[in-house]
């Protein structure tokens, strides 16, 4: 903790990271502060771009919404239902439903309980009830010939929208969220987002290559083992068995970890876009087009052939990130919001893959990014089992192969008739996962009905919320929102090993924050992050420090508090974010901008 005073000036500790998580190139930052209370003139300091509207508050959910959807046995909707008719439960609790709607083809309709459940507040009944379709673009993963593909045939479908409905669509090329159109139900600015998406450059052969270069690599390796194997029998001694492995040998984990780096930016940059456009009435899913985001990045490295249950142990290497680490927090961030996840396979069916590029990627074959057959139906498989668990745990249903050529008019279909379920849970603001499970309740005329809901909240911390919102709007250039804060950079001083220490010093304005008189001092505390990502899309960890303000007096209209502090970067051009959060207003102040090398 750093404690400072109005009357002088104080030496902080030094924060460490304490994460020992994996290893990145830019994990670590040296802290080093010294803060004092002064007056201070706007001109004093440069004012760095405000934080954008991803940022702008932190979002208070006092009643969970979930959206089910009830099927006969052959798969037709089920309509009449009321709020006794279901069960909800929490954490394997009986939960009551607090509220209960109806929405048949669009349509709020009047709860046939009466009063015994009040309706979902805001529909009235027999009002259209539209739905928000955010469309998230994943250009880091995929192949243009696909990507266009799917997005000509989603232009194609938008004359299924509703009068209510609006689209949403940003674009992530790896490094940027781009935004290519905020809510709109017009054809034409719909139409020329999609073609604007079109014309941006797509990152998928690149991947292809990182995956055909680790793919030679291992096979290089496992041929200079059967060589170094047969000299061994030559030799007239028995050469050694293959045995159960619980980790990847060097060069797959140097393409592992490149591969889960990369995962973890693009699932953080849809976790950015659905907090970006959290604030919207109605139903909302995002439309999620992935390239190519497998399972378990391990199992998807060794599956150059089919996976032997030698190659299957060193897919449980712990210096990886399990699959809930990796996409727990879409899940989380999209149940929290109340998104509904629709992940459509990009690449489609694969049934062959031919290395001769030219043929691979002609227009009228599918490509897959893959060495052989077995790796084909590994690799294919482990793409497929990660866009059925995002779909299953939000509610929402996966767009796999042909499914992707109607996949904006299946989201409609699909949208447009449901059970809408809330209830207000106990907040303990704990980042603890809530199971959520709703039935029906036993009848003889429901026999063979089937259920579909989102599985779970989670009942995330205000630090935990206001972390994911500062590494989020390292991706975002949204017009600025949040409460401004001064930042001033020194001239960066050269370190051994292509570092360098760049002095920063913060003001923040007490006007912003609030002090209150404790034990005869006027105090609070308040948390300071900072993050930064360089011009490759590597990223820091967002280490938080608490900085304590203690006065004796009540500060005075334009008192500012300037921070000090030192970041320890790699010499080379990065993008930052800094930001102050009052715990005791939520209010959040924050500046982002370049920092550069000189």
């Amino acid at each position: 903790m750093v404690v400072a005073s109005f009357c002088w000036p104080i030496v902080f500790p030094t924060a460490r990271n304490s994460s020992t998580h994996k290893e990145q190139p830019m994990k670590n930052m040296t802290w080093i502060a010294l803060a004092s209370l002064v007056l201070l003139g706007g001109a004093g300091l440069a004012q760095q771009d405000d934080l954008p509207a991803v940022f702008s508050e932190v979002i208070d959910v006092r009643v969970v919404n979930i959206e089910v959807v009830v099927t006969d046995r052959d798969g037709n909707r089920v309509h009449g239902l009321k709020a006794s008719d279901f069960e909800l439960l929490v954490d394997g609790e009986p939960t009551p439903i607090d509220y209960f709607t109806e929405i048949e083809e669009g349509r709020a309709r009047a709860s046939a309980d009466g009063d015994a459940v009040a309706g979902v507040p805001n529909l009235e009944p027999e009002a259209p009830v539209g739905t928000s379709f955010l469309l998230f673009i994943d250009d880091f993963f995929t192949i243009k010939r696909d990507r266009d593909r799917v997005l000509d045939r989603l232009e194609e479908d938008l004359t299924q929208l509703g009068p209510a409905d609006r689209v949403a669509a940003v674009s992530f090329d790896g490094k940027t969220v781009n935004m290519l159109t905020t809510w709109t139900n017009s054809p034409t600015q719909l139409s020329d987002a999609l073609r604007e998406a079109r014309r941006r450059r797509a990152h998928g052969l690149m991947r292809i290559g990182e995956l055909r270069t680790s793919d030679q690599e291992r096979l290089e390796q496992s041929e200079l083992r059967a060589i170094a194997n047969r000299f061994i029998e030559e030799g007239g001694v028995e050469p050694p068995e293959e045995t159960l492995r619980n980790s990847l040998r060097g060069t797959e984990l140097r393409y592992a970890t490149n591969l889960e780096n990369q995962l973890e930016r693009s699932v953080l940059a849809a976790v950015a876009t659905l907090r970006s456009f959290a604030n919207r009435p109605g139903r909302k899913v995002m439309l999620l087009l992935a390239g190519g985001w497998p399972q378990s990045p391990a199992l998807y490295t060794i599956a150059r052939d089919n996976v032997t249950p030698v190659g299957i142990g060193a897919a449980s290497d712990s210096r990886l990130m399990s699959e809930d680490d990796l996409y727990g927090p879409l899940v989380s961030a999209a149940n929290l919001i109340g998104y509904t996840l629709y992940p459509v396979d990009v690449p489609g069916f694969r049934p062959e893959f031919n290395l001769d590029a030219s043929v691979g990627l002609d227009s009228n074959r599918a490509s897959d990014p893959s060495a052989g057959a077995g790796a084909f139906q590994e690799r294919e498989l482990l793409q497929h089992v990660t866009l059925q668990s995002l779909a299953r745990s939000t509610g929402g249903l996966p767009m796999i192969n042909a499914d992707r050529d109607t996949a904006l008019a299946d989201v409609v279909a699909d949208t447009r008739s449901y059970y809408w379920l809330g209830f207000q849970p106990q907040r303990r603001e704990d980042d603890e996962v809530h199971d959520v499970e709703v039935r029906l309740v036993d009848h003889p005329d429901r026999r063979g009905f089937r259920v579909r809901s989102r599985e779970g909240y989670v009942d995330m911390s205000r630090a935990s919320e206001v972390t994911m919102m500062v590494e989020g709007s390292l991706l975002f250039g949204n017009p600025p929102s949040a409460k401004p804060l001064g930042v001033r950079f020194g001239r960066p001083e050269r370190r051994r090993m292509g570092k360098m220490v760049v002095p920063v010093e913060v003001a923040i304005p007490l006007d912003e924050v609030q002090l209150l008189p404790v034990a005869g001092m006027w105090q609070n505390e308040l948390e300071f992050r900072v993050t930064v990502m360089d011009k490759h899309g590597n990223r820091s960890e967002t280490p938080v420090e608490k900085v304590r303000i203690a006065g004796p007096r009540e500060p005075q209209p334009g008192q500012y508090f300037t921070y000090q502090t030192g970041l320890e970067l790699r010499r080379r051009e990065h993008t930052f974010v800094i930001a102050v959060y009052d715990p005791l207003t939520g209010a959040i102040l924050s500046s982002s901008g370049e920092i550069g090398v000189r």
